[in-house]
Order: C-alpha cells, then structure tokens, then sequence
C-alpha cells in the first residue's frame, strides 16, 4: 500500500497568521495610543485576534477561493477586531487612550493585512503555477460535460495547483476499475474526482472503499443521485459545484499548531515532572525482578501509515514472542501487572510525542501485524491513520482498550476513532486526558 502524499502545506496558513501578528505589533509602535499598559494591550490583540480568526476561520482560504470570498471574509474579521480593539479602554480602564490615534491605528491594520493577505496569496499562486510547487495530483472518474469542464479549470488554472493525470472513462469497452485503482496507487494520485451520474452504487462503494483504505481524498461532481447520509463539504471550482467526503479538523494548519503546542506542553511537563524520578525507580523494580532492558519498543503504524518504534516500559519477561497480552498471560510480571493495571507502562510513548511521531490523544496505534489483519476485515479502518496515533483514545475511554476478543470490538474501536477523526477539537483532547487520569487512578478490567 502507498501514503497518500501531496496534501497541503502545514506551514501556509501559521505564517499567513504570523505576518498578521508582526503587523498588529509593529505598527502599533507608530501610533501614541497612550496607553499605560503597552505589553498588556498587544498581548491582549494578539491573543483575541488569533481566536477570532479561529472562530471566523478568517486563514480557511481554499486554493481555489474567490476574490469576493476573502474580502467577505477580511470585512467580518475587523468589524468585529473593531469592537474588540475598543473594548480594551473600559475593559482596563484606560481613559487617556487616544481615541482618535485608536481609529488611525485601526484604518492602518486594515489596509496592512488586506495589502499583505492577498500580496503572499499571489506569491502562493505564482509558486504552484510558475515553479510547480505545493501540487495535488488528481484523477477525474467519469466523461461527460462536467468532468470535462472540471479537467480544463486544472489546466487552465495552474495558480489552483492541481495536477491533471488522467480521465477515466466508466462507459469505454475494457473499462475495469481495479485498473484504476491500480493507476491512482502507481502515480501516487492525491485527490480522485469522480462523477455521480456514471457510478452505479457498487461502483460507488467500491471507490470509497478503496480512497478510505488507500488514505486518498475522494469527491464529488454531484447530480440528482443520493449520496451517502453524510455532511458534505460543498465548495465551486469557478462555477463546477464540488462536493468533498470527509473534512478532518486536524488537516487545518491552526488546529495542528493548537493540538502540537498542547502535545509538546504536556509530553514535557510528564518527562520533567513524573519520568524524571519515576523512571529510575520503575528501571529498579524490573531488574529486580526480571532482568533485561527496561524499556520495550514495537513497530506500530502512524501518521500515514507511516512505521516507527513505540515505547514502553517492559512489562514482560524477555520472549521472542510479540504477540499482545492476553488475560492472565504468564509472561506479565508482577511489577509488570501493576504498571499495566494502572497505565504506567504507557508513559515512555511522551517521548514518542516529543519527537512527533504520536500526540497525546488519537486512535491508538496497533502493531503492524495486527494492522495488515484489521484493514483486511474492518471496512474503514485505515481512516484512523488520517491522524497521528495517540497514548490514549476517545475508543480507550468509552470502554474499548486493551485486548481484541471479538470481532464487535474492532469495529466499535474504528467507529469511534473514525468520530475522534472527524470531530476533533482541543476540548475533546482534554475531556480524553481527564477521563484517562481518573480510569488510571481507579484501574481498568481490560488493563492486562
């Protein structure tokens, strides 16, 4: 199996955020707000500017966005700065602030960041189209006037940077669709287009399936036909209506930075603040009882399906075994079964999110043995590695962790990771880590 490849870049959208931070910090020192408070008054519009630009996704710029489309969204962003910018003099009791330097500070930002905006998204433009940079591979599954119109916009609109590879025609004699699912693995397609008129409902499924399990992105040119009961993503290619399958929080560069900051502030505060001293002492208890290494690393599959080692403390005796623990398995420990119990093995994988390869929360990772298995009978497992994997799981916490004794339990753990994938949101992660301490604490029955 291929990794998808060529999504987009993680970067646009944090420095398109940080120019407008320099702006609204440097060209306050051009005005005499006469404000007693300087530093407390730029925390303060850094940090509401950065949440309202969250909350009115005001960097959710799409590469195929329309002029009118970003001055929208430019004029709700400083109507409502505005009202924030002014709040400041009763909200900190600043009456020597001039009101009039305020308005001019505010008419200067206006014209900075719109300048700025639309100067680094023709840079942006000009790099996909001059210099075939931040691309997207796609294929178009179908042949009629839309598909068609659909094909010319990516040739003609290099700036969107798409990348036309091929148009498959469902109707042509000899037409197989493993064929195409063969040529979207080979040439490493990123985005696959397909055409609802000419799909009959195996064909749909059969494609959805594949994308899902292939880590591709899937839409649609849509019709009358009904599709899925799903919440779609609808946006226009000039004037070609596209509908998209699946939309992952996660895939928004703020949301990223957000989850990462909080991954990297909690992975450091537990190796400093727990692992520090608890690891000599966990190291003592296992020699004593066991000799052997301290730490157990595995091979698991990431982001992307992406390998990587993932470490524990050895909870085992040493085996040339590596198959999961079962209940009342003779290979745990003492020491072993009371880390295990309470989840104290899990806290070497910190390291893991230091150096990015898991983050705190998301679908936990399964040894790649098992992973080949499950994406072979779960419909949509893959899905899960749309997200870095995590140490603990909304599926941990709703009652699914620990060992796969039927079939209803995979299934169940993808149907929630699948729901974390597509819902997430920093407040989850922290309603995760919460519920994950206090199950900790009192142990859990599938802890073995």
């Amino acid at each position: 199996m291929k990794n998808k490849v060529g999504r987009y870049s993680a970067y646009i959208k944090p420095i398109f955020c940080l120019v407008d931070l320099a702006i609204l910090n440097v060209t306050l020192l051009l005005f005499q707000i006469n404000s007693n408070e300087q530093l407390v008054f730029s925390i303060y519009i850094s940090t509401l500017w950065i949440i309202l630009s969250i909350k009115n996704k005001f960097y959710d710029i799409k590469r195929f966005s329309k002029v009118v489309h970003i001055l929208a969204s430019l004029i709700r962003q400083f109507l409502i700065f505005a009202l924030i910018l002014y709040a400041f003099i009763g909200f900190f009791k600043q009456p020597l602030i001039s009101r009039l330097e305020m308005a001019k500070y505010l008419i200067a930002i206006i014209g900075l960041v719109t300048f700025f905006k639309f100067l680094l998204l023709y840079f942006l433009s000009t790099y996909r189209e001059k210099f075939g940079g931040n691309i997207r591979r796609v294929v178009v599954i179908g042949n009629n006037k839309k598909t068609d119109q659909l094909i010319d916009i990516f040739k003609n609109k290099p700036e969107f940077g798409y990348k036309f590879q091929k148009k498959f025609c469902l109707k042509e004699d000899g037409f197989d669709l493993d064929n195409c699912f063969d040529y979207i693995v080979e040439n490493e397609i990123d985005e696959v287009y397909c055409s609802i008129a000419e799909l009959s409902n195996n064909q749909l499924s059969d494609i959805v399936s594949f994308t899902e399990n292939n880590l591709k992105i899937l839409k649609f040119i849509p019709d009358n036909k009904d599709i899925f009961t799903k919440k779609l993503i609808f946006n226009y290619y000039e004037y070609i209506p596209i509908l998209s399958f699946r939309e992952i929080p996660l895939d928004d560069s703020i949301n990223k930075f957000s989850k990462r900051a909080f991954d990297v502030a909690l992975s450091l505060l537990v190796l400093i603040g727990i692992l520090s001293w608890l690891t000599p002492l966990i190291a003592l208890l296992i020699q004593i009882e066991s000799k052997g290494p301290v730490f157990f690393k595995q091979r698991r599959n990431g982001l992307d399906y992406q390998e990587f080692y993932c470490y524990k403390y050895r909870s085992m005796k040493p085996s040339t075994s590596a198959n999961q623990a079962t209940k009342g398995d003779a290979r745990v420990t003492k020491v072993g079964k009371f880390i295990r119990r309470t989840s104290i093995d899990e806290l070497p994988q910190f390291i893991n999110v230091l150096k990015g390869d898991m983050s705190v929360v998301g679908p936990r990772p399964h040894m790649v043995k098992h992973n080949e298995e499950f994406a072979q009978r779960v419909d949509k497992f893959m899905v899960r590695h749309f997200v870095k994997p995590g140490i603990t799981g909304l599926a941990q916490v709703s009652g699914f962790r620990g060992e796969i004794e039927t079939n209803k339990d995979i299934v169940n753990r993808v149907k929630y990771d699948i729901f974390y994938v597509e819902n997430w949101s920093l407040l989850l992660d922290i309603k995760i880590v919460f519920v994950t301490a206090i199950n900790a604490i009192k142990g859990e029955d599938k802890a073995y």
